[in-house]
């Protein structure tokens, strides 16, 4: 009997994964859809699954929708690419400079913990309803899932690699871009998808309680004038958006570590 290859195998892995997943949403929208109409909750307060989906199709030809859809992903963005870029040039400046890391260390303690949430308020002081708002939100939010990140990767730089860039006479900026960043790139990926992540659910926070324009204002809207399939619909609509932003960042996870070994296991398997 010949075996069957690796490549092989996987690709049968991932055909049952994704049945399985397909049996498993199937699955949990029949539940929606039946918990409601068997009385165990009233459809008052959650609909069946066929209303949530006629009131997503109503969305969907509203105008005023995707106005609002742009407006959040544009808050979400923003917000990430300030983070990103903040988070990479904060993280290597306080790794590579001496003493600073030891300087900065009860302050970086101090902020991170703070709920982000906690911010509103300042937040609508400063901004009251307008994007600045939501990105004060989103960048305080992402910005340390990066800056941790790129400072675990710049400790993981291999001492021996460094002391042979400095030896062959390579200066700050060659040895951060050979050394360094190669070494650091996986760990500010998982900071990026982390960030991405954190990123959305601060913007749609943002919107729902400060009312800035979005999604979040949308359903907050919904949520007072009793539309609640058109709540649903639009909470639906934020789930889809947090599953192409975590697939979107794997995506581009895998591209920009295509020489990893870590991704090339995943591919090889």
């Amino acid at each position: 009997m010949t075996p069957k290859s690796p490549r092989g195998g996987g690709s049968t892995e991932r055909a049952v994964n994704t049945a399985l997943g397909a049996a498993g949403l199937a699955a949990f929208l029949a539940l929606g859809e039946a918990v409601p109409r068997l009385g165990i909750v009233k459809e008052r307060y959650f609909p069946p699954t066929s209303r949530i989906a006629r009131a997503l199709g109503d969305e969907i030809t509203d105008g005023a929708f995707w106005t609002d859809l742009g407006d959040t992903l544009t808050g979400w963005a923003l917000g990430l690419v300030i983070a990103v870029g903040a988070g990479i040039v904060v993280g290597v400046v306080v790794s590579v400079v001496p003493y600073l890391r030891e300087a900065t260390a009860s302050t970086i303690e101090f902020l991170r913990p703070i709920p982000s949430v906690a911010l509103i308020p300042l937040a609508v002081l400063l901004y009251g309803t307008e994007l600045r708002s939501v990105l004060l939100l989103v960048v305080y939010a992402s910005f340390w899932q990066v800056l941790v990140q790129v400072m675990y990767g710049v400790r993981d730089v291999d001492p021996v690699a460094e002391e042979t860039a400095r030896s062959y006479g390579l200066g700050t900026w060659a040895r951060i871009r050979h050394v360094l960043w190669p070494t650091a790139l996986p760990y500010v990926m998982t900071g990026v998808r982390l960030a991405a992540a954190v990123a959305l659910i601060l913007t749609v926070t943002a919107e729902l309680v400060i009312g800035a324009p979005g999604l979040g204002a949308r359903i907050a809207v919904a949520q007072t004038s009793q539309a609640v399939p058109e709540m649903y619909a639009l909470i639906v609509v934020t789930g889809l958006l947090g599953l192409i932003v975590n697939v979107g960042a794997r995506s581009v996870e895998r591209y920009a570590l295509a020489w990893h070994q870590s991704v090339r296991g995943e591919v090889a398997v």
